[in-house]
């Protein structure tokens, strides 16, 4: 499950992650309102959709004033913002982020995912903050560091070293990375989080580091234990056809082609779109729906006889 940034940025802050002040808003009169209160000359205005690339689409802009942060969120509200990642039907903004601007002296990236090869967490670093980073790993890979996390150790100050040395922090920038990365690691474990992201981290005048971004998903099979991360799910964000299936417990992936696939186990589900595009070049994938949670249970209690 995937959520708002504004929403990462809450639990973010539940964990001591540093986060620019913000409040997310739907009208461009709430817009006014909380640029007022935040009081900084520069005030953000940040669409919020479930998807990356939306300074290039048009979605973040500046505002000096009150005013002009209404104006640009009325600009906003309702645009159809197209980026890599939406596709070409794109996402229609529905909310704001109004946040408070911020002195930027470097822009890094940094996040946490699990890195199934290892079956451990994995954080991921680079110099390169405030791009995209499939970019960046196939342009100049040699500037994306990774470090791995031993679950039974967690997150060690040789790491912390390691990183601050490799993003090049000195001073009160590399003291705050310890005490960051080590709210950061909380948040990824405590949530039972598949991806925590911030892109782009930065380094503010005073030294200080501050999430400028935030990115996170979770494991569907963890939110029983998390009500209050449950909530946060937006339904407008997701496939309508997603949507439905999901509340039948079915897993069910839309894709582009003219075949639908009904399957049975992970093995049949890679197997059977690969047999499917390989073999008959005119027939491609367009659903696939696992039928895991149609079977029915075994009973496990032990017969008389």
């Amino acid at each position: 499950m995937k959520i708002h940034e504004y929403q990462a940025k809450e639990v973010f802050r539940r964990f001591g992650v540093p986060t620019p002040r913000g409040e997310m808003v739907t009208t461009p009169d709430q817009a006014r309102a909380v640029a007022e209160k935040l009081g900084t000359k520069i005030v953000v205005v940040k669409a919020q959709i479930h998807a990356g690339g939306r300074g290039k689409a048009g979605g973040v802009k500046l505002a000096k004033s009150p005013a002009e942060a209404a104006d640009l969120a009325k600009q906003i509200l309702g645009m159809k913002l197209v980026t890599p990642q939406t596709g070409p039907g794109g996402r229609i903004v529905q909310r704001l982020l109004i946040e408070e601007g911020l002195d930027i002296k470097r822009e890094l990236y940094l996040s946490i995912l699990v890195d199934r090869a290892v079956a451990a967490p994995v954080i991921m670093a680079s110099t390169a903050g405030g791009m995209e980073i499939e970019e960046v790993a196939h342009k100049n890979p040699e500037l994306i560091l990774r470090v791995t996390i031993l679950p039974a150790t967690g997150l060690q100050p040789y790491h912390v070293r390691k990183l601050a040395f490799g993003l090049g922090l000195s001073g009160d920038a590399a003291a705050a990375l310890g005490p960051f990365l080590q709210g950061l690691y909380r948040t990824f474990l405590e949530t039972d989080a598949s991806l925590a992201e911030i892109n782009p981290l930065i380094v503010t005048g005073d030294g200080k580091l501050v999430a400028l971004d935030a990115k996170m998903a979770f494991d569907d099979n963890a939110l029983f234990k998390h009500k209050d991360l449950a909530d946060y799910r937006d339904l407008n964000e997701e496939d309508p056809l997603e949507v439905e299936a999901s509340t039948y417990k079915l897993n069910y992936i839309k894709l582009d082609g003219n075949v639908g696939c009904m399957v049975n186990g992970a093995g049949l589900a890679m197997s059977t779109p690969w047999t499917s595009s390989s073999f008959r070049a005119a027939r491609r994938p367009i659903s696939w729906t696992s039928a895991e949670a149609l079977r029915p249970s075994r009973s496990r209690t032990p017969s008389r006889f």
